[in-house]
């Protein structure tokens, strides 16, 4: 046996007369009460009072709304900022405590970007609610507004289209994790380690010292250079008649000895350097291969070294570098 559901009947609106009728029982000789109520009495006032009340209602739950979605994108902003670093798993040390600081930046920058991108949306969206909730509310007719405001919006945009087309690449810029402050890219028009990342524009600076300012839609590609890991490799010639053999014994001995070295296992190289062997060969040389794994923006620091071990351990050997 199945029971018809009834229809929900919609909320009704108390009669303000009897309202009134009631709260006039219970003023006695109250004065500000009796007026009070003589608002409601009063045939022409009660439709203004009911609207009225009805008005700062609307506002009141819209401030009330606004200000939890504020809170709740920045609490979500807080917490996205302080996520848990990439190089956790690696020994603390120094150079682990910078790159978390590089990572910890621009992380609660790009947050700090969306959040504020999200809190002016959540803003116009429910205050722009709201006060179209209120002109109807008066009566107002809303659809010429909209279509002035539809009309507006397309005139802007033709005339702001490249700084629309900014904000855009700003924002899957951001959304995608292209990149971040401390990163070292190129961009086609400049190569640097960015300083600064807003939607509009990206601040770079190259090994100059000079600073760039490029326009956000007008990047095209991105090369990063130190986004999750970098390699440092270097290139060793020998003479051709050199002891291959001998050589890449040699240079494995060296890697052996960076990768044990306390220095930089773990904290500067995250990977055992390999030598690939043979990468070119002419008729005055044999040219090896050496290469690094490392944390971001380490791979000139660990080339240096290797340069340095390499130079040392070929001097040791009697093995004389070719031209």
């Amino acid at each position: 046996m199945f029971l018809l559901a009834t229809p929900k009947q919609p909320p009704t609106i108390p009669d303000l007369e009897q309202l009134a009728n009631g709260m006039a029982a219970g003023c006695g000789s109250d004065p500000l009460c009796s007026t009070f109520v003589g608002l409601f009495q009063n045939a022409a006032w009660a439709p203004l009072v009911a609207s009225a009340i009805t008005i700062v209602l609307i506002l009141l739950i819209a401030i009330v709304v606004r200000k939890l979605s504020q809170r709740v994108i920045t609490r979500v902003v807080n917490r996205a900022a302080s996520g848990t670093s990439i190089t956790g798993r690696l020994r603390r040390t120094q150079a682990t405590d910078g790159i978390d600081a590089l990572l910890h930046e621009r992380r609660k920058q790009r947050a700090e970007t969306m959040g504020s991108v999200l809190r002016h949306i959540a803003s116009i969206v429910i205050m722009g609610t709201a006060i179209l909730t209120v002109l109807d509310r008066l009566t107002i007719p809303i659809a010429p507004l909209l279509t002035s405001v539809g009309i507006l919006g397309v005139a802007i945009g033709f005339g702001a289209q490249e700084l629309v087309k900014d904000f855009i690449a700003g924002m899957f810029m951001l959304l995608e994790d292209q990149y971040g402050v401390g990163d070292v890219i190129d961009t086609g028009a400049a190569i640097g380690t960015v300083e600064a990342v807003t939607l509009r524009v990206t601040r770079l600076r190259d090994a100059d010292g000079r600073v760039w300012y490029i326009r956000n839609g007008t990047i095209t590609r991105v090369g990063n250079e130190s986004q999750g890991w970098s390699r440092a490799y270097i290139d060793v010639p020998v003479a051709y008649d050199a002891d291959v053999p001998e050589v890449r014994e040699l240079l494995k001995r060296v890697t052996e000895e960076l990768w044990s070295d306390p220095d930089y296992r773990e904290s500067v190289i995250v990977e055992e350097p390999a030598v690939y062997g043979i990468e070119q060969i002419s008729d005055t040389s044999v040219i090896f291969r050496v290469s690094a794994k490392t944390l971001p923006s380490k791979q000139a620091e660990v080339a240096r070294e290797l340069r340095l071990r390499v130079k040392a351990a070929l001097d040791g050997a009697g093995i004389a570098l070719a031209a």
